[in-house]
């Protein structure tokens, strides 16, 4: 487990609450952060937008993440997450409902007609005691996904898109002058660690560009519970052209295990809801990228379906194969209602959960890839395991010639 000077104090770790835009100063430079402070190797480059602010002396050994956070009730799992001891902690998306509100004197989930209802949840998690503690002990990075953005499966239409990204950028301490905050989305990135044992942590941005979903047909949806399809405009994009600059530029950096954080399931598709399966060819693409990078060591993490499994695409004759493995470990619901899911995943390695649940990531660091392990754990609320997979990072790279 890495070492982090704890910071606690007013200043750093409380929640300056005005009622429409809540100050809160963290210590993790870039996009989220906490209390606990990471000292960064390299600062961002003044004027750009690459925003690349990275960390080379700090080991990263274990990493928590959850989703689906609703603010209105309690959220017991903050201080089993704390329990595990976490070195970093990822809020990757939904991490609050704004969209969630009363008009008319009824409640109900619609968009956000104001940027104060945005501020509003984010002032109602700040309230929740166990995140704040964390907040104030680990460090903290985050991306958004559409109730936190505003509106349930929004993309780039929505009309408050520019205000809710400052409302983001407000609540996770983003420097008013930061270079993220002229970018057009919230995507981030950080490193940690000596090379060998290098984390790098990309966090997407899968709404603030992505263009329109496209409704299936009954015929079309047949047995699935979702609405949409996959799109045959191969024009349309999900991360949009800057942000796909940005990745490749990300995926070009020396790093031995490579979190892609996306808040939407990439490998998992026939369920018909939000995935990057109803954009083929964007999926394609983020394969494709992979492979002319010679990025290895990529591990997908995912939230929004309201469950927990992971998935893994292992090529073949299978449509959207990636240069090696391609996994991808979905936790979602951090204060869910137990149920069942009856939601087909011919990719799907292990069980389907859908409970209150947060995962974890640890990373048993060996002399070499073929000595490291990675552990994708999920965890219940009284930190019950629910699924677990090891992936060996030699998996994750290319065939060697000769290597099947």
């Amino acid at each position: 487990m890495m070492t982090i000077m704890r910071l606690v104090c007013a200043a750093a770790c409380g929640v300056g609450l005005v009622m429409t835009q809540p100050a809160i100063v963290v210590g993790l430079a870039g996009v989220g952060g906490a209390g606990g402070s990471i000292d960064d190797g390299r600062d961002t480059v003044a004027g750009t937008t690459k925003a690349t602010v990275q960390n080379f002396g700090n080991t990263v050994d274990l990493i928590a993440f959850a989703s689906c956070a609703r603010e209105r009730e309690e959220q017991p799992l903050w201080s089993e997450i704390a329990a595990t001891k976490p070195d970093l902690f990822l809020f990757i998306g939904d991490n609050h409902y704004a969209d969630v509100w009363e008009k008319d004197g009824k409640m109900g989930m619609r968009p956000v007609e104001k940027v104060e209802r945005i501020y509003e949840a984010y002032e109602a998690l700040a309230a929740k005691p166990g995140f704040a503690a964390l907040r104030a002990t680990v460090p903290l990075m985050a991306t958004w996904d559409d109730h936190d953005y505003g509106a349930n499966d929004a993309g780039k239409e929505f009309s408050l898109r520019e205000e809710s990204k400052k409302a983001f950028f407000d609540f996770y301490g983003e420097p008013a002058g930061s270079p993220l905050r002229e970018q057009p989305g919230v995507y981030s990135v950080k490193s940690f660690g000596k090379e060998g044992r290098r984390v790098q942590v990309i966090m997407l941005d899968t709404r603030f560009n992505r263009d329109s979903l496209e409704l299936a047909t009954p015929e079309q949806r047949g047995n699935r519970r979702g609405p949409y399809r996959a799109t045959a405009d191969s024009t349309k994009t999900l991360l949009g052209a800057a942000q796909w600059a940005w990745l490749g530029e990300q995926l070009r950096e020396p790093a031995d295990v490579r979190l892609i954080v996306s808040s939407i399931q990439v490998v998992a598709d026939e369920h018909g809801f939000e995935t990057w399966g109803n954009f083929p060819h964007e999926r394609r693409r983020l394969y494709d990228l992979i492979d002319s990078t010679n990025a290895t060591g990529v591990v997908f993490l995912s939230g929004d379906r309201h469950l927990t499994e992971i998935s893994t695409d292992r090529g073949g004759d299978h449509r959207n194969a990636g240069p090696y493995p391609m996994w991808d470990f979905t936790s979602s619901g951090l204060n869910l209602k137990p149920g069942i899911v009856t939601d087909a995943n011919a990719l799907r390695v292990g069980p389907v959960r859908r409970e209150a649940t947060f995962g974890t990531v640890k990373i048993n660091w060996g002399a070499t890839a073929d000595q490291t392990s990675i552990e994708l754990t999920a965890l219940g609320d009284k930190r019950q395991l629910l699924t677990r997979q090891t992936v060996f990072l030699s998996e994750l790279r290319k065939p060697r010639p000769g290597q099947q």
